[in-house]
C-alpha cells in the first residue's frame, strides 16, 4: 500500500507540474487562446444575446424535425460556423481548480498503478510503455476525436500525453519493481 501511495504522489505531481508548465510557462496550448482585437466587441454582442453556455453555431433549435436538421445542414456547407463557451463573469481564483485538478492527476496516477499492480511481473519496460499506452488512449478518444469532428488543434495535447505519461511510466517504472 505504502508503494501504490509513494507511486500516487509523486506521479500526480509530475502530471500536475507537467500541466503547469505546458499550459503556461512553455505555453504550447496558444494555438487554444489565441488574442484578437475585436475581442471587447465580439464580448459584447455575446453578452447581449446569449446565456451562460456552450453553443455550435449554426444548428436547430430543440424538437426540429430531422428533415429540417437535415435541410439546414445543406445551407450552412461553406459558411462559417463557431463553438462558443459563453460564461457571464471572468473568475481569477484558481485556487480550487488547482487543487481540483491535483486530485484528479493522483486518482488517475492512482488508478495506473492499480492496474500494473495487477500483474505478477512488474518490470520497467513494461510499466513505462504501458503508462505512454494509457495517455494515448485517453488522447485518441478525447481531444484527437473532438478534432476531427470539429477542427480543434491537438499539438498540445499530444506533446502533453507523451510527455507527462511518459514521465509517469518512468518514475513509476522505476519505483514500482523495487523491493
Amino acid at each position: 500500500m505504502k508503494k501504490a501511495l509513494i507511486g500516487t504522489l509523486v506521479g500526480g505531481l509530475i502530471i500536475f507540474i507537467w500541466q503547469f508548465l505546458s499550459w503556461s510557462a512553455l505555453n504550447i496550448h496558444g494555438s487554444e487562446q489565441q488574442y484578437t482585437e475585436n475581442q471587447d466587441i465580439i464580448l459584447e454582442c455575446l453578452g447581449e444575446n446569449l446565456q451562460e453556455g456552450h453553443y455550435f453555431l449554426p444548428t436547430v433549435p430543440p424538437g426540429t424535425s430531422s428533415e429540417d436538421a437535415q435541410s439546414l445542414m445543406e445551407e450552412v456547407i461553406g459558411q462559417p460556423w463557431a463553438q462558443v463557451s459563453y460564461h457571464k463573469s471572468f473568475e481569477a481564483d484558481m485556487g480550487m481548480n488547482m487543487f481540483r485538478g491535483l486530485v484528479i492527476d493522483w486518482l488517475a496516477v492512482y488508478l495506473l498503478i492499480w492496474v500494473f499492480m495487477k500483474s505478477s511481473e512488474l518490470r520497467f519496460s513494461p510499466i513505462f510503455i504501458g503508462s505512454l499506452c494509457v495517455g494515448f488512449v485517453g488522447y485518441l478518444t478525447i481531444p484527437y476525436l473532438n478534432s476531427i469532428w470539429f477542427e480543434t488543434p491537438t499539438w498540445g495535447y499530444i506533446v502533453d500525453t507523451a510527455v507527462q505519461w511518459g514521465l509517469v511510466g518512468a518514475w513509476l517504472g522505476w519505483w514500482l519493481p523495487r523491493e
